[in-house]
C-alpha cells in the first residue's frame, strides 16, 4: 500500500498516528452500523415476501372478478361504471428514521364507498370485485412502504460497505504504511545523529589530550 505524501517529522507523525485512531473507530462504528442495517433488512425482506404474496392472491381473485364482470356485461359498460364517482386523495405521506435511515409512512384515509354507476346495467359480481379490491387496498399501501423502506435501506447498506472497505482496504493501511515509513526515517535520522555526535565528541577528546 503505497504511502501518503507528508512532511517526515515528529508532528506528523503525531496527527498521522491520532488520524489512524479516529479511521479505526470510525472503521467499528460503521462495521457495527453495517451489521445492524443487514439485519434489518433482512427481518423486512421476510415479512415483504409474505405480505405480496397476500395481496397478489387478493388481487389475482378480484381481477378474476372484474373480468367476469367484463364478459357478462361488455368491457364499455364496466369501463364506464369503473369512471364513475369524483377521484380523491386517500394516502397521506411522511417520514420516520431507521438506523439514520428517512423511511416512507404512508396513512390511509377512509376510501370512499364504491358507486356511482348504473345497477341496472352492471352485474352484480361487479360490486363483489370492487369491494374485494378496495379489501386489498391498505396492504397494497402497507406493502409500497415497505419495499420503498426496504430500497432505501439497501442503498444505505452499499454506501456504509463502500465506506468500510474504503477504511479497512484502503485509508488505514495507508496510514499505518505512512506512519511506519515516518518512524524509519526519523529513526535513521537519530541514528544520524547519533554518529555525528559521536565523530564530534571523539574529536574533542582528541584535542584534549594533544593539548
Amino acid at each position: 500500500m503505497p504511502s501518503l505524501r507528508v512532511n517526515p517529522n515528529r508532528m506528523e507523525l503525531l496527527k498521522l498516528r491520532r488520524r489512524a485512531d479516529v479511521a479505526r473507530r470510525g472503521h467499528k462504528l460503521l462495521k457495527d452500523k453495517l451489521e445492524q442495517l443487514l439485519k434489518e433488512f433482512m427481518s423486512r425482506i421476510a415479512e415483504n415476501r409474505r405480505l405480496r404474496a397476500e395481496v397478489e392472491r387478493d388481487l389475482f381473485e378480484a381481477y378474476g372478478l372484474l373480468a367476469v364482470a367484463r364478459a357478462e356485461a361488455g368491457a364499455a359498460t364496466i369501463t364506464q361504471a369503473l369512471l364513475a364517482g369524483e377521484p380523491t386523495g386517500i394516502v397521506t405521506a411522511g417520514q420516520r428514521n431507521v438506523m439514520s435511515v428517512r423511511v416512507p409512512v404512508l396513512q390511509l384515509s377512509e376510501l370512499p364507498t364504491p358507486g356511482g354507476y348504473s345497477y341496472a346495467t352492471t352485474p352484480a359480481v361487479l360490486d363483489e370485485a370492487l369491494a374485494r379490491l378496495a379489501s386489498v387496498v391498505p396492504r397494497m399501501i402497507e406493502l409500497a412502504e415497505r419495499e420503498k423502506a426496504i430500497e432505501l435501506l439497501a442503498a444505505e447498506i452499499e454506501t456504509t460497505r463502500r465506506r468500510v472497505n474504503a477504511l479497512e482496504y484502503v485509508l488505514i493501511p495507508q496510514l499505518v504504511s505512512t506512519v511506519r515509513d515516518i518512524r524509519m526515517k526519523l529513526d535513521e535520522a537519530e541514528r544520524s545523529d547519533l554518529t555525528r555526535l559521536m565523530k564530534v565528541k571523539a574529536m574533542i577528546e582528541e584535542q584534549q589530550r594533544e593539548a
